[in-house]
């Protein structure tokens, strides 16, 4: 349920909801024909029950071989050898064939007293329900199709909505040739049976799950020890005094020749002066991975995982969208978490929730799934295919603010995007295109050696390199301002929404219109180094220690200064371009103040002498002035 009010994808909710496979329905006892026995099957639709004409276990149902007949014995037998060697996946197909074998018995109808063949079918799991199926063959794809195959009865019960055919018809209708619920809706038809079925003492309204208890222990050396320990065949947990249970040094980390895992090597460990023994299988690597993200909140804490106080400051943060204390504000990860990590960090989380050890329902609140990078030739990076590229030689040459730069501006963060090292060469440039904007272009040598050493810059080099006299500490014009407010607004939103790529086009698209600037005011050049800050923060920290320098703040640094954030008084347009279209063909581009009226524009447009000779020897039949898009004459 807590899905909701988390803010991941449409389809990873799915994955996680289809993996857990919440389903309602109900509970129904078919008696075995000549027999005292009940078989029980869960079904999701028990308002199809008079359609119910045969049943179908799992091979590997515990009642098979009490329900197969002699002479279906062989059979039987064969078939179940076949569905062995195939995976659950494999069974559960829905494209593939179907296949199956008759019992030789049969079941009862609760609803109706019908005598009902019993088969087995790899396509139903003893994992799932009961490991039986009731078979409404009108109404299930499947069924469907094993019965066309076997020649199987098949009985409509739900009428379709008028203009559909109600043979194969799977959604809701209304209940046909179901004797009591005949008429009745389907939701209103499945309270009706499950009351029934349980007044009759022939089933019951139940809630299903596809989820399975978790193996959880591994017999190798890896991993956490359980703080468990054994005697007389009873466990016990360890004193809370001895936590964290650390693992003994091994030098042989090999099962035991007596086939026990590698712990059991460590006798001293093993055995306590009480005379119990140690647990020796270990935890999977899920017991850190499934609740790490708590123990960086307070990683130094001796005593426990994290201290209340400081869980609640972190994790408590209310998002006003959700109504809801969401956990950690933002995870990027890959897809391939969705059923695995990620269901399992929800799984532990909510057990420390329910405890009362943290504070918020769900343990991850907004969650982003990044696109991966393949290699140049557009294949999925591997040491196999020699297209892995290393991003040390990347740093080696271009620095690591280069590298940085380019991952985010290869496309959007979602994507999967090839790498390719030119574009590398192109961000390289537009950080030599920054460097230029603040330092004399005489300096290009010290700027090569500073820019390609980026995590730890020459402090002595670049004290060398002064910064341009058009740097002033002046007042900014209208234009200055307002590109650099148009900036402020582009960047803050685009980091907001992880539009990284988007956001670098707009710091580019500020220095090619600062280039051409006679003169430079420190405060605008300021406001753009803060934002260049997250993609490129050595370059930016280096040319902010500069500027700070130069105008006699030699401490001061980037790194704890407030985000500019943008006037949207400054960027309102006073003018507007509007194509001038003659029988909506675009004959001249004009520019008109925003508050020129319909009256000024069309004058303006007509007396345009483009216009005027195009339009000669014709006249305007009619003037199409839609605001602030365009202006279309209609002329005969």
């Amino acid at each position: 349920n807590d899905l909701e009010i988390i803010d991941w994808t449409h389809s990873l909710k799915e994955m996680q909801r289809n993996w857990i496979g919440r389903s309602e329905g109900a509970e129904v006892h078919f008696p075995i024909a000549d027999s005292d026995r009940k078989l029980t099957v869960f079904t999701t639709r028990p308002d199809t029950l008079f359609g119910a004409t045969y049943m179908v276990l799992s091979p590997e149902h515990k009642w098979v071989d009490d329900l197969t007949t002699a002479a279906q014995a062989k059979a039987v037998a064969d078939y179940r050898t076949f569905a062995a060697g195939k995976s659950d996946l494999e069974r559960t197909e829905l494209a593939k064939d179907k296949t199956g074998v008759f019992t030789g018995s049969y079941a009862v109808n609760p609803v109706n007293g019908a005598r009902i063949p019993i088969w087995i079918a790899d396509y139903v799991l003893a994992s799932y329900g009961t490991g039986a199926i009731m078979a409404v063959p009108a109404h299930d794809t499947r069924d469907f199709e094993f019965a066309q195959k076997f020649n199987l009865e098949i009985k409509t019960v739900v009428q379709a909505p008028e203009g559909k055919e109600s043979l194969g018809f799977t959604d809701d209708g209304v209940a046909i040739n179901s004797d009591f619920l005949s008429g009745l809706a389907t939701p209103e038809a499945k309270r009706k049976i499950s009351a029934w079925l349980e007044e009759k003492g022939l089933g019951r309204k139940t809630i299903n799950y596809k989820l399975r208890d978790w193996l959880f222990s591994r017999q190798r050396y890896w991993g956490e020890p359980f703080p468990i320990t054994w005697k007389d065949g009873q466990h016990s947990s360890i004193d809370a005094a001895e936590l964290p249970l650390v693992p003994p040094a091994l030098e042989d980390f090999k099962p035991t020749k007596e086939g026990q895992p590698p712990l059991a090597r460590a006798e001293s460990w093993v055995q306590l002066p009480d005379g119990s023994i140690r647990e020796t299988n270990t935890m999977p690597q899920w017991a850190g991975s499934c609740w790490y993200y708590l123990r960086y909140l307070d990683a130094r804490n001796p005593d426990q995982f994290c201290a209340s106080g400081v869980e609640s400051y972190w994790m408590g943060t209310t998002q006003a969208a959700a109504k809801v204390t969401p956990g950690v504000d933002l995870y990027v990860g890959g897809t391939e978490h969705a059923v695995l990590h990620l269901l399992y960090a929800r799984f532990w989380h909510k057990i420390l929730f329910d405890l009362k050890q943290v504070s918020t329902p769900e343990p991850f609140f907004k969650l982003v799934n990044q696109g991966l990078i393949l290699g140049e030739d557009g294949q999925k990076m591997s040491k196999s295919r020699g297209n892995v590229v290393n991003p040390d030689e990347v740093m080696d040459e271009y620095g690591a603010d280069a590298f940085r730069l380019y991952e985010m501006f290869m496309g959007p963060l979602e994507m999967v995007k090839p790498w390719n090292t030119k574009g590398v060469e192109g961000v390289y440039r537009f950080l030599g295109r920054v460097w230029r904007l603040f330092v004399d272009e005489d300096s290009e040598t010290a700027f090569e050696q500073a820019l390609t050493t980026a995590e730890n810059p020459d402090a002595e080099i670049l004290d060398q390199i002064g910064l341009h006299g058009a740097i002033q500490d002046i007042v900014a014009t209208p234009a200055q301002l307002k590109a650099l407010h148009a900036c402020i607004k582009k960047v803050t939103e685009d980091l907001d929404a992880m539009r990284f790529n988007t956001a670098i086009s707009a710091l580019m698209v500020f220095t090619n219109e600062a280039m051409t600037w006679d003169t430079r005011p420190k405060a605008v050049l300021r406001d753009f180094l803060l934002l260049l800050q997250p993609f490129a923060p050595h370059v930016a920290e280096e040319l902010f220690h500069k500027l700070a320098v130069a105008f006699g703040h030699a401490n001061d640094t980037s790194t704890y200064l407030p985000w500019p954030k943008y006037d949207p008084a400054l960027l309102v347009e006073d003018t507007m371009e509007l194509p001038i279209q003659i029988n909506g063909k675009i004959r001249e581009k004009l520019i008109f103040p925003t508050n020129a009226t319909n009256p000024e524009i069309e004058a303006a447009a007509l007396a345009n002498e483009k216009i005027k000779a195009a339009i000669e020897g014709r006249s305007v039949k009619k003037v199409i002035i839609v605001p602030k898009k365009l202006v279309n004459l209609v002329v005969a």
